[in-house]
């Protein structure tokens, strides 16, 4: 069994929101698996999944590019170390570059942007004028099906929505995906593993309900239909108009939605916090 650490615990309790307590019991009944420590307070909680207080924290921008036949787009994530260069203007415009050369130029990821030419030197001048690191860490870049649609919400949340019909379906769609940011376009897109995770999550946290096998099993394609929904964009409630899903929407104004990619800054990046106090205590011993 694997070491019930501190640091596995304070993990738990930022995926579930629950207590330090719950969580390392948790942990032990799993034999320190995460995973499965993770289900066992759903089933028992009804802890959300995936949430992560305090996950998100790195600083910077996303760069969009958006060419004029709306054809053509991407997206830039820059990232710094603080909130006050992520609004220095030299360093807005080199996210803004690097989008339309991510747009351009179709690198394979990150890196392969970083590797073209110029980019480097570019990336160092701006360290060196700046005085903070400076990191470029995840594109998204779309060709068009239809046309594309782009949001960008306060620098930070950078959409783009592959559309036919409508431009203002298009646009309320990316705005609608800066908000509830989805995770697939359709039920039918969501990965059966997921799915049958889910179910399982679901059933188990039913039958602890004491209700009749028929009952449970309502109970489950119940919960089940609501959590596609609501990881699915057309199933969404559309943030404009929360008594219809963004699919209805779209087909009242005989649109359709054919992909989307957005970026959040610093999603999944955990800031590290510093105790000032126990700093200066550490000096001076």
């Amino acid at each position: 069994m694997a070491e019930i650490t501190a640091a596995l615990v304070k993990e738990l309790r930022e995926m579930t929101g629950l207590g330090m307590m719950e969580c390392k019991k948790a942990l032990a009944e799993a034999g320190g698996d995460l995973k499965k420590a993770e289900e066992l307070l759903r089933i028992k909680s009804g802890a959300k999944a995936g949430k992560a207080a305090g996950r998100v924290a790195a600083e910077g921008v996303i760069g969009a590019y958006l060419s004029a036949d709306a054809r053509l787009g991407a997206l830039v994530e820059l990232n710094c170390e603080t909130d006050f260069v992520a609004k220095n203007d030299d360093f807005a415009g080199f996210a803004q570059s690097l989008a339309q050369l991510a747009a351009e130029k179709d690198p394979a990821d990150a890196a392969a942007l970083a590797a073209l030419p110029g980019v480097e030197a570019q990336r160092q001048g701006l360290v060196q004028k700046i005085g903070e690191n400076i990191t470029i860490r995840r594109l998204a870049r779309m060709q068009a099906g239809g046309k594309l649609a782009q949001y960008v919400h306060g620098g930070r949340i950078g959409v783009l929505v592959d559309y036919e019909g409508s431009d203002d379906a298009g646009k309320d769609v990316a705005m609608h995906v800066s908000f509830s940011k989805p995770a697939y376009l359709a039920k039918s897109d969501v990965p059966a593993d997921v799915v049958a995770r889910e179910r399982g999550i679901l059933d188990a946290r039913a039958k602890e309900s004491g209700k009749p096998a028929e009952i449970v099993a309502k109970m489950v394609e119940g919960g089940l239909n609501k959590f596609l929904a609501e990881i699915s964009l057309l199933g969404q409630p559309f943030v404009k108009d929360d008594k219809q899903t963004v699919e209805k929407m779209l087909a009242a104004r005989k649109s359709r939605v054919l992909g989307f990619r957005f970026l959040v800054v610093g999603e999944g990046i955990e800031k590290k916090k510093s105790d000032f106090a126990a700093e200066v205590a550490a000096m001076t011993r």
